[in-house]
């Protein structure tokens, strides 16, 4: 695994991290794991969520939607 070194951080953003890491019960490195992992995660585009949700794998039944209702239009005599 490799390592990275942070030069010149400034002291609030310093004491702000370690605040959020104390938060989030993990140590300051921790946090900055989580922070650059989620930060290049590659973001789910609109396809996969719709295939996610809708497919059967993702709950015990697929997501039905509600039978659709018709109204009459409206007249304007």
């Amino acid at each position: 695994m490799g390592s990275l070194s942070i030069r010149r951080l400034d002291d609030d953003t310093l004491r702000r991290l370690k605040a959020q890491a104390a938060a989030h019960g993990v140590s300051m490195e921790e946090e900055v794991r989580q922070i650059l992992r989620a930060s290049v995660a590659q973001n789910e585009g609109l396809g996969e969520l719709m295939v996610r949700i809708f497919s059967r794998s993702y709950g015990d039944e697929p997501f039905e939607l509600p039978p659709r209702e018709y109204v009459e239009p409206l007249k304007f005599d």
